[in-house]
């Protein structure tokens, strides 16, 4: 499977992003990160707030693949469109896939639903990412940086 099968599918649509997209992307995702370390938030948006760094980050290398997630399955393409961008591997794409099922659960069905342990991951995890976003857009979109 590749990106350009997921577009035939109905999964993306084409899209041609610029240098000022990019830059706005992973300035979320830098955010986010910062934001996420800050002093009195529950784990719960703690969790939250690292998941958005991951989500944003990965936008900016479907964006630079020339991609636009649908909007059916959005956050699963998005984060699962890392195999083809970042190079990440099937099991670092379960468990980003566990983080979605867990912000989904914690943001809209239930309170105390995150562990500090979990925090962690998830932080080590949108670091990662944001990280090898970057390198792979520097390496076959340095236009776009």
């Amino acid at each position: 499977m590749t990106l350009e099968n997921w577009l035939s599918n109905g999964w993306l649509s084409a899209h041609r992003s610029s240098p000022q997209e990019i830059r706005d992307l992973l300035a979320l995702a830098d955010r986010d990160l910062k934001d996420c370390l800050a002093q009195g938030l529950s784990a719960d948006w703690k969790f939250s707030i690292a998941y958005n760094a991951l989500l944003q980050a990965a936008t900016a290398g479907l964006a630079a693949a020339g991609y636009r997630a649908g909007r059916d399955s959005h956050h699963y393409r998005v984060l699962q469109s890392l195999e083809f961008t970042a190079g990440l591997d099937e099991t670092v794409l379960r468990q980003l896939d566990a983080f979605r099922k867990k912000r989904n659960l914690t943001g809209y069905e239930r309170v105390g639903a995150v562990s500090d342990g979990e925090v962690r991951e998830i932080i080590q995890a949108s670091q990662m990412v944001r990280q090898q976003v970057d390198v792979w857009i520097r390496r076959n979109h340095p236009e776009l940086l």
